[in-house]
């Protein structure tokens, strides 16, 4: 259960994907002034070293944020428009960057400090025994430290007892490793309690598109949930390859409940760009469906 560390897979595709849209919603909720609660289920380490320990040991950036910076930066250098989404989720990499040497790469609790506004609050979870003293440690560092709580506690069975928030705003990133086959069901159940309490918050739930039923399932199973409380959604999928037999994670997808409605335009915007620069045969491929309730 605890042998997944997410240094394996930081600066992937799959974060970009995870990234791109968590910085969309976090910014179009906090157009409105009133205080927001954010919650991050699986926290991880907080922030990963790209130039050493698992992070370099798997080398997943470089198919992933190195490669999307270097097809940004001729992008640039031709003239050649950039999505606004992928500009402002560039800039909270580039934020933990103040050199310029990307060596670093934020992941989501240090991405949505980032982001905090002063009445804004962050709630972490992580259960991993290692995992969740690095980021104490590193939540620690931050000027926004006040403003985020750490829990080393089963965010899945903890979830429904924060919510609603105080103030009925609520963004919640639901991204477990699904090492674990329970891991489906665990967030089914957990998704559905979340909804029975507060049905207008707005849920992003991050999967991988795995050779697995429970991963095949996933999307449809949450179409189904969301109707069943009448809720909008969004369902999209990014897929880098297509080559049978590979291990290595290929594809993955996001599945926002309650999006704001300028989500699927910004995605519209940003996924081809991102196939263009991550991907890396002809099965490179997108996915953007939505349903209003």
């Amino acid at each position: 259960m605890f042998s997944y560390r997410h240094a394996f897979h930081a600066g992937s595709h799959a974060d970009i994907l995870k990234h791109l849209t968590l910085v969309h919603l976090l910014k179009y909720l906090q157009e409105k002034p009133g205080a927001l609660t954010i919650v991050d289920t699986h926290a991880g380490a907080g922030i990963y070293n790209l130039e050493d320990g698992f992070a370099k040991v798997s080398n997943e950036a470089e198919g992933g944020i190195f490669r999307l910076t270097q097809y940004i930066e001729s992008c640039k250098k031709s003239g050649a428009p950039l999505a606004t989404s992928i500009e402002k989720y560039l800039e909270c990499i580039d934020a933990e960057n103040s050199d310029g040497n990307l060596s670093v790469y934020p992941g989501s609790p240090f991405i949505l400090a980032h982001l905090l506004r002063p009445q804004d609050r962050l709630k972490l979870f992580e259960l991993h025994p290692k995992e969740i003293d690095i980021l104490r440690h590193n939540i620690q560092q931050l000027p926004q430290a006040k403003q985020i709580d750490v829990y080393a506690e089963d965010s899945f069975a903890r979830l429904k007892g924060l919510l609603p928030p105080p103030s009925r705003r609520g963004l919640v990133l639901i991204d477990p490793s699904y090492e674990d086959k329970q891991d489906y069901r665990y967030l089914e159940v957990a998704l559905e309690e979340a909804l029975q309490r507060f049905a207008t918050g707005c849920y992003a739930i991050w999967y991988p598109i795995l050779s697995r039923r429970e991963s095949a399932a996933l999307p449809d199973r949450m179409k189904k949930i969301a109707a069943t409380h009448q809720r909008s959604w969004l369902h999209t999928e990014l897929r880098v390859e297509n080559a049978p037999g590979e291990r290595r994670l290929q594809a993955s997808g996001m599945f926002v409940i309650n999006p704001p409605w300028t989500l699927e335009k910004n995605l519209a915007e940003a996924l081809p760009t991102l196939v263009k620069a991550l991907g890396l045969n002809d099965g490179a491929k997108f996915l953007l469906k939505s349903f209003e309730a």
